[in-house]
């Protein structure tokens, strides 16, 4: 993973804040968090190989910003394999990794990105509806959250255990935000990637591109979020809490 901007940069939109929103989906990885062990990135292939009963690889799949389920679907057709013998065995093989990385949690290293605690604090103290939108599925993302000691800020989730398609994830994200919050709530996407800001874009949300992941400041703000930080910390210190 790309290692955080030492310049701290931010851009927010003429007429947008970045706190006055009244929900928000954090994205996982590469925003609220960077894994240094392979635990999760192993288990789709030991779970794939368990299952499926062949070897697989997942060189040519794009991993930051997919879903479990996509990169699974991306590694399968990638090897030729046929739809009709991979698609009938995929909660078997999700399954299968829920329970691998669970078994390996006491083994997890997990680094908190910079600013993570102050953001979600000031966020809750403005009064907002705090919850996750992950590629990650359900019980993975909840474990990493937990590891870190981030969970009591988080109300709900949107996790890609039915959702092959970030778009579709964020959109059943969105329609907890609204449960909680309101009908007419306002809710902000904040992630690592240009697929984060597609997604949000899809479903008629703002994002906040934090470059924490593998994208630059740069790179994320050609895709034209409506905020972008060098890092969650940037934007605190950009502007100071009201």
């Amino acid at each position: 993973m790309a290692s955080i901007q030492t310049q701290p940069s931010v851009f927010q939109r003429q007429g947008f804040r970045w706190d006055a929103h009244n929900a928000y989906l954090f994205d996982i990885d590469g925003t609220l968090l960077r894994c240094r062990d392979r635990i999760h990135i192993d288990a789709f292939l030991s779970s794939a190989r368990a299952v499926m009963g062949r070897e697989f690889t997942l060189d040519g799949v794009v991993l930051s910003g997919n879903t479990d389920p996509g990169i699974l679907c991306d590694a399968f057709r990638l090897s030729g394999l046929d739809a009709n013998h991979w698609e009938p065995r995929m909660e078997e093989i999700l399954e299968q990794m829920r329970c691998e990385v669970a078994s390996r949690r006491a083994d997890f290293r997990i680094d908190k990105m910079p600013g993570v605690d102050e953001a979600l604090a000031h966020l809750h103290a403005k009064g907002a509806t705090l919850g996750v939108a992950t590629g990650n599925l359900e019980s993975i993302g909840w474990l990493k959250i937990e590891f870190l000691g981030l969970r009591e800020w988080f109300r709900f989730g949107g996790f890609s255990d039915r959702h092959p398609l970030r778009a579709d994830m964020i959109a059943e994200a969105a329609r907890g935000a609204r449960a909680l919050a309101g009908p007419e709530a306002t809710v902000c996407v904040v992630g690592d990637t240009p697929a984060d800001i597609a997604a949000a874009r899809a479903n008629g949300l703002c994002t906040i591109a934090v470059a924490t992941g593998n994208y630059t400041f740069d790179q994320l703000m050609a895709h034209e979020p409506e905020a972008c930080a060098s890092s969650l910390l940037a934007l605190l210190e950009s502007e100071p809490p009201q």
